[in-house]
């Protein structure tokens, strides 16, 4: 299977890093994006259902390298013009959630899974609901596409971003499901 993005680093943090921050306009809302001094942290939409950013000591990021190629590239997705996203990123989380987030951005442009099928791709059959949890949580709304995975009937389920945020996404990428 074609990868939709390029694999992720995946580090801890130090303890003493920069971070930056930069907000954006899009056709969903208002994003926020973070990036420390090597990578992209953060994607986040304003409703999302937990706050990446509540920890981090954050400056203005406006002409930060990162977020301005991540800017452009959102505005190239959502003009329909881009399917693959090239910056790099960094997980702060478990094993598991990096392993269900590295698992993610297997899924390319155009694309969907179940949360069954997630889980089995990353050999944890029964962890069905915990990648479901994982997904909930994923940092990098979008770019680490969890808005790419359906319940098993087909249907839209959980995302923390809104249902309808996820919905919108789908038909950008010309996926129809029966919503």
């Amino acid at each position: 299977m074609e990868r939709a993005h390029r694999p992720v680093k995946n580090k801890k943090s130090e303890n003493n890093e920069n971070y930056w921050h930069k907000k954006i306009k899009t056709p969903i809302g208002v994003l926020d994006l973070v990036a420390n001094d090597k990578s992209l942290v953060v994607v986040q939409m304003k409703k999302h259902s937990h706050d990446h950013m509540a920890s981090l000591e954050l400056k203005n990021g406006d002409d930060h390298k990162i977020l301005k190629a991540t800017e452009k590239q959102l505005k190239e997705y959502f003009a329909g013009k881009r399917k693959i996203f090239d910056l790099p990123l960094e997980f702060n989380g478990t094993d598991f959630q990096k392993q269900v987030w590295n698992e993610l951005q297997k899924i390319p442009y155009g694309k969907h899974i179940t949360y069954g099928v997630q889980a089995l791709q990353i050999g944890r059959p029964k962890a069905v609901r915990a990648v479901g949890a994982c997904n909930g949580k994923n940092p990098i709304s979008i770019i680490v596409p969890c808005h790419r995975v359906i319940g098993a009937s087909g249907r839209l389920t959980g995302y923390a971003g809104g249902l309808s945020v996820k919905q919108y996404l789908l038909k950008l990428e010309g996926i129809r499901l029966s919503f």
